[in-house]
């Protein structure tokens, strides 16, 4: 429960360290598209109650997963995430913005396509609440997006400009990847480690669309320190 004193303590302490923006991440068992009512019903009131928290905490955005659509269409999965996210913003007054992060396309995952993000935010970018995208390397990688190289990466925004609108590009998290391009799977390497490597990384990050954000750092803690000079000197 957030208590006044929590609140305040919280606050005093991001000024303490000179931290000017905070945000929060949904738990990961969230789905939007689930065929359960008593799942889907859950996943909007919790995902309600991180907006409105991080409203009284002064959070910037909230990001989401969006869930499986396992047992029906994806056009039918999409349908229930566009509707779960108008019953998140119904009669939202708060501060904190609603994020839609990109999936690595494992299983039946929604997001893992620019298409199927553009769809869902055309319909839902008016709702109360609504902030935009993240965008994870590892995910998008992973979702066979190669952006190593200048010409790749071109290409790659003017597809997300097409189907989602680059002004919705809001945060990016910042992970290498252990397995290769489009293999579908979700596993953060430590930077320069992976598949994408130092100089793929460096190539999105010093992009004007991405350097102007703020990033997002998810590798595994031991090593991480490490991670962070890497960042200093892309960001340098």
């Amino acid at each position: 429960m957030l208590t006044p004193s929590l609140i305040t303590n919280f606050k005093s302490a991001m000024k303490k360290f000179g931290m000017e923006n905070f945000y929060i991440h949904t738990p990961y068992y969230l789905n939007f598209a689930s065929l359960k009512p008593a799942i889907r019903e859950a996943s909007i009131r919790v995902c309600r109650e991180e907006l409105e928290r991080g409203t009284l905490l002064g959070a910037k955005y909230v990001m989401t997963h969006l869930g499986s659509y396992s047992g029906q269409t994806i056009e039918q999965g999409i349908e229930k995430v566009i509707a779960a996210v108008q019953k998140i913003s119904e009669d939202y007054q708060g501060t904190t913005e609603l994020l839609l992060e990109i999936s690595a396309g494992s299983g039946n995952i929604i997001g893992d396509k620019f298409e199927e993000i553009g769809v869902i935010v055309s319909q839902i970018k008016n709702f109360s609440g609504f902030g935009g995208v993240c965008f994870d390397t590892c995910h998008a990688f992973a979702s066979g997006y190669d952006f190593r190289t200048l010409a790749g990466l071109r290409r790659i925004l003017e597809e997300f400009d097409k189907e989602i609108g680059l002004k919705w590009l809001k945060l990016v998290h910042v992970n290498d990847s252990k397995f290769d391009l489009g293999a579908k799977k979700d596993r953060h390497e430590h930077l320069g480690e992976g598949y994408i490597g130092c100089e793929g990384l460096r190539v999105i990050l010093q992009t004007p669309e991405f350097s102007k954000i703020d990033w997002i750092l998810e590798t595994e803690t031991e090593g991480r320190g490490e991670d962070i000079e890497v960042l200093k000197k892309i960001r340098g």
